[in-house]
């Protein structure tokens, strides 16, 4: 029989919270982290787009002035969500040939890669730090929170756009139950405001445009949305096998009980229209993880307020769900922080263990006028509670290239 693995330690880094517990607080009243840019390089290029969800609490807040210098922003970003979920996770002793890492970025090290471009184009190459290409090759997350833990049993970097996060703690699952290692501590990273990608994004309209009113841009679900909102930050899971846990008297959020992966191929930025790799994605995680449709009460949803990317979803939901997804809380919490991108499904992760912990649902800001489209019953307006009894959260992760990603996490 496979392992039972289980969550029991969580980080993250956000823009409504440097830490879980404000992270939590800001989830639960509906705060908006999204804010007009103060950068001058926004005007500078007279981007489309002058707003975005930059992460709250400065990584210079937490890290040292030398560890700054050698790290790309999003390496800064998933050392300090893995650092707090370390600390959560209270191991005090681990043998670290069985501690393993999967750490995901979408875009990876772009401030570093387009910071040395210019240096090298303005100063030359004698300019150019010999520390680049280790700042900004995408496994610099994984590797540098493998170096900070003694992490020696793998540092694993999904690269799979926006569902990347979330596929990192499919890698974990599978890593203890296999028995190839006994904890892993998975996340996702992004750090990408930055003028090219906001201009490549905005051009692809894929942006919201609402420079007047950056803290309603953000409505997943709403007639009008018209675009995500850029986001920062990271989120950290430490996951155990049971018995590894319990021999230690540690403290257990939730069990992770099932996880999948899928493709759509059918596009490379596109859905599939009728979420068909999606609702493969949802059905192989209920799968994995012996959950019934009855099981779940929430859903933390991809939801990115795009106007071709939300309606996908609520079919692929019904799909998998059938006529129980009208009894289903479901949160769109990037109406809250935007889009994290590599980094969404950890940190929603974060978030949907904590909805299984505290039996309470985060909520969806900014829904006015319910796209009749996209007929969900219950979506979240002020904090749900959720029953008592065994329970199931679903957390939804999809991504350019056709990548879908699904965590199920069930009480213990």
């Amino acid at each position: 029989m496979a392992r039972k693995v289980v969550i029991t330690g969580l980080g993250a880094t956000t823009p409504i919270g440097g830490d879980v517990p404000t992270l939590w607080a800001n989830a639960l009243k509906g705060v908006s982290g999204a804010h007009t840019l103060p950068d001058e390089w926004v005007e500078k290029y007279n981007l489309p787009v002058k707003f975005a969800a930059k992460a709250s609490t400065p990584a210079s807040e937490v890290l040292s002035r030398v560890e700054m210098k050698r790290m790309d922003p999003s390496t800064q970003f998933a050392v300090v969500a893995a650092r707090e979920a370390w600390k959560d996770s209270g191991i005090e002793s681990v043998d670290h040939d069985r501690l393993a890492v999967a750490f995901a970025t979408g875009i990876g090290g772009v401030w570093t890669l387009l910071d040395a471009w210019d240096t090298l184009k303005e100063k030359g190459p004698r300019r150019v730090l010999p520390m680049t290409v280790p700042m900004l090759m995408p496994n610099g997350p994984a590797a540098a929170v493998s170096l900070d833990l003694g992490a020696r049993a793998g540092a694993h970097t999904p690269v799979s756009a926006c569902a990347s996060g979330t596929e990192a703690m499919h890698i974990g699952l599978e890593l203890i139950r296999s028995g190839k290692a006994d904890v892993v501590v998975c996340g996702g990273a992004e750090a990408a405001i930055h003028p090219m990608p906001m201009a490549s994004f905005a051009a692809m309209q894929a942006l919201s445009k609402r420079n007047d009113d950056p803290e309603h841009a953000s409505r997943p679900y709403d007639i009008d949305r018209d675009g995500f909102v850029m986001g920062e930050g990271a989120g950290a899971l430490v996951l155990e096998a049971e018995e590894h846990a319990i021999a230690r008297g540690a403290t257990i959020y939730a069990e992770l009980a099932g996880t999948s992966v899928t493709a759509d191929a059918y596009h490379i930025t596109a859905p599939d229209p009728e979420g068909l790799g999606a609702t493969r994605a949802l059905k192989a995680a209920m799968f994995d993880g012996r959950i019934q449709p009855e099981d779940v009460v929430h859903v933390n949803a991809h939801a990115t307020s795009t106007p071709v990317g939300d309606k996908p979803e609520y079919t692929a939901l019904r799909a998998a769900l059938g006529s129980h997804l009208d009894n289903v809380c479901v949160s769109a919490t990037k109406s809250q922080m935007g889009h994290l991108l590599g980094a969404s499904g950890a940190v929603e992760s974060v978030l949907s263990v904590l909805a299984v912990y505290h039996r309470k649902a985060p909520v969806t800001i900014n829904l006015e006028n319910q796209d009749p489209e996209i007929p969900l019953d219950v979506v979240v307006g002020t904090p749900r509670e959720l029953p008592e009894g065994s329970i199931v959260v679903l957390n939804n992760s999809f991504g350019f290239g056709g990548h879908n990603a699904v965590v199920a996490i069930r009480s213990v």
